[in-house]
């Protein structure tokens, strides 16, 4: 079904087809610049996503932070993001992709100054949160412009390149904020986004079209939007808190029951509303839903599993930020490498085979991961790594061009959202549920080869202590005086505990890679063209 939009401007005009040159300045409308533009402020956002991570230790010591304050810094940020982005989406479809765009560059920007100029660990978070909020407002905003800049036979070549742009912005994280908290200062990493942020925003009032459906929507659903962001909230506020309270937790319990309370009320909400947050409809599309599902799974299996990766090369193999960033380089140049690859094979061949293709190459590649032990050398974790980097930019690239495009036009934004939604709440989970899975492997196999490495016993307040450290690899330093070899022995136990744990996760990510290369069966290439659309 094809879903048309209005064909003349405001003047009376008829507009540019999509993908055209002609534009009604020099480069204003132009796809492709279009495509660098957002991919500039996309950078910020995804940049983002791990630069942070390297500055927390640094911001704890400098602003006293707790523990508790340092994770909120990334929770409040994770958590705004994942709750507003549906909403963001629809805030695109109703006043233009354009203008909503360009406020999430502009607030982003604003907010990550204010984060460098902070000077308190509350100032931080609360500023976290709104980065996250604009963030929610760039990301969808990025999507829809493209969705309605580039013909339908050219959407899955630039969906591969924003895809590359994404590997490489996510691959720099580490490396950049290693190299500027080390030789500058953590708010640095931060201040990084403003020159980003403002060369994004001259670009986007140069080069960026406002583009609207005909029928987009009027209206806002404003009891919707607050039932999904309640829901979006608890659920993920419990995969959240999860690994600290335990999964069987009532407060765990709590939340999980009135999300999903909260999402079967939205549910039924959507049916009545005139103008729905969440138009149901488009889920009658089996490539749209199964795209949805498929980007759940994969960033389940793929940000749940690499969530381990930075303990294991940072604390097993001892190397610093900035030189486990290096090691995983195979794995993001691989991504930013077969990005634009896969758009162009997708677009020849449909997104079925490849994406199938991909996920069982992720499989091998998770399987294969989940065979690194402590004395596993760079050219076999190179190896894996860069194989599931090649797996993982297909499924990027497909399942996002099989959401946005079989979403109508005038819905471009709320795919955008979705698409990204779905990441978030499937890394939100793989991270929770890997992290127990592992969590429960260390508590099986540490006492165990404590007893059989003969090492002395451990009083009821070491145990736990020496669990949690070996959760994330850390091999505490043992009390003075003790003989070397002893010292060498706890450690390797600590090692090897984490790595059981840390294979069978990945052994557990390669069982949902499997299950995603069969809803992959179910996508295919978009059904709607990307115009005309309304041109302003």
């Amino acid at each position: 079904m094809s879903y048309q939009t209005s064909t003349a401007t405001k003047d009376g005009q008829e507009p540019p087809e999509p993908g055209s040159r002609e534009t009604a300045s020099g480069v204003r409308g132009r796809p492709w610049l279009t495509l660098l533009t957002v991919a500039l402020g996309v950078t910020m956002v995804a940049l983002d996503s791990t630069i942070v991570a390297i500055a927390n230790p640094e911001i704890q010591r400098d602003l006293g932070a707790s523990l508790a304050d340092v994770q909120w810094i990334t929770n409040g940020y994770l958590l705004a993001l994942a709750v507003a982005l549906i909403t963001a989406g629809k805030i695109g479809d109703r006043f233009g992709h354009r203008q909503t765009f360009l406020i999430g560059v502009v607030g982003f920007g604003a907010a990550s100054a204010a984060i460098g100029f902070g000077g308190s660990v509350s100032l931080v978070i609360a500023f976290r949160v709104l980065q996250g909020l604009f963030g929610a407002l760039l990301m969808p905003a990025a999507l829809g412009l493209l969705r309605a800049s580039f013909p339908a036979e050219k959407l899955n070549a630039a969906i591969g390149a924003w895809g590359s742009v994404i590997g490489a912005s996510t691959a720099a994280g580490p490396i950049v904020g290693g190299l500027l908290v080390e030789h500058v200062s953590w708010e640095s990493v931060f201040f990084i986004n403003v020159p980003v942020g403002v060369l994004a925003l001259v670009m986007g009032l140069t080069i960026l079209a406002d583009h609207r459906a005909e029928n987009a929507p009027r209206s806002f659903d404003i009891p919707g939007i607050v039932l999904l962001s309640g829901a979006m909230f608890c659920l993920i506020w419990a995969l959240i808190k999860a690994p600290e309270w335990g999964w069987g937790d009532s407060g765990t319990l709590v939340f999980l029951f009135v999300s999903l309370a909260s999402f079967a009320v939205f549910t039924y909400w959507e049916t009545k509303a005139a103008e729905p947050l969440l138009p149901l409809a488009m889920f009658r599309s089996v490539p749209l839903s199964a795209g949805t599902a498929l980007m759940v799974l994969m960033a389940f299996g793929f940000m749940g599993g690499l969530f381990f990766v930075t303990f294991y090369l940072q604390n097993v193999h001892g190397m610093t930020p900035v030189e486990s960033g290096l090691h995983l380089l195979p794995l993001t140049l691989m991504m930013i490498v077969s990005s634009p690859l896969a758009g162009l094979l997708i677009t020849r061949i449909g997104p079925r085979v490849p994406l199938v293709v991909a996920m069982l190459v992720t499989a091998v590649a998770m399987f294969g991961t989940s065979t690194l032990d402590a004395d596993s050398g760079s050219v076999t974790t190179s190896l894996w790594f860069a194989m599931l980097g090649l797996g993982l930019a297909p499924v990027m690239v497909g399942a996002t061009d099989v959401i946005v495009g079989n979403a109508p036009l005038e819905h471009a934004g709320i795919a955008g959202g979705l698409q990204q939604a779905g990441m978030q709440v499937g890394g939100s989970l793989g991270t929770a549920v890997l992290g127990a899975v592992m969590a429960s492997r260390v508590d099986t196999v540490l006492p165990r080869k404590w007893s059989e490495a003969d090492l002395p016993p451990l009083r009821e307040g070491q145990a736990e202590q020496l669990k949690s450290a070996a959760e994330v690899g850390y091999a505490p330093d043992p009390p003075k005086g003790t003989p070397e070899q002893v010292a060498s022995a706890m450690t390797d136990v600590v090692h090897g505990s984490f790595v059981s744990g840390m294979g069978l996760a990945f052994t557990c990510a390669g069982i949902v890679a499997v299950l995603a290369a069969g809803v992959a069966v179910f996508t295919k290439g978009g059904e709607n063209d990307a115009g005309p659309s309304v041109h302003i």
